[in-house]
């Protein structure tokens, strides 16, 4: 049985790998149109899209998703911390 940090804490890395794996999909050529794709992108950008409204981009890199993930892993330490 898992336990309530255990599940915390595999919602959080689950939700990291699908936003790595759609950061890594804009280098790759892919079909926009599979339906795991679109899941994809419908889990991912309501969270990205945050970020990218933010003045993060530097000389045409884009440092949104940096940014993302380090706010993603404050999220997750603050709410392993309330559990634990």
């Amino acid at each position: 049985m898992m336990t309530l940090f255990g599940l915390v804490s595999f919602v959080f890395q689950t939700y990291e790998f699908l936003l790595l794996f759609r950061i890594v999909l804009t280098w790759l050529p892919h079909n926009a149109n599979h339906p795991i794709i679109q899941f994809l992108h419908k889990i991912t950008d309501p969270y990205l899209d945050l970020f990218r409204s933010l003045p993060l981009s530097f000389n045409g890199l884009d440092l949104s998703p940096v940014v993302a993930f380090f706010v993603l892993g404050l999220l997750k330490q603050l709410a392993l911390r309330m559990i634990f």
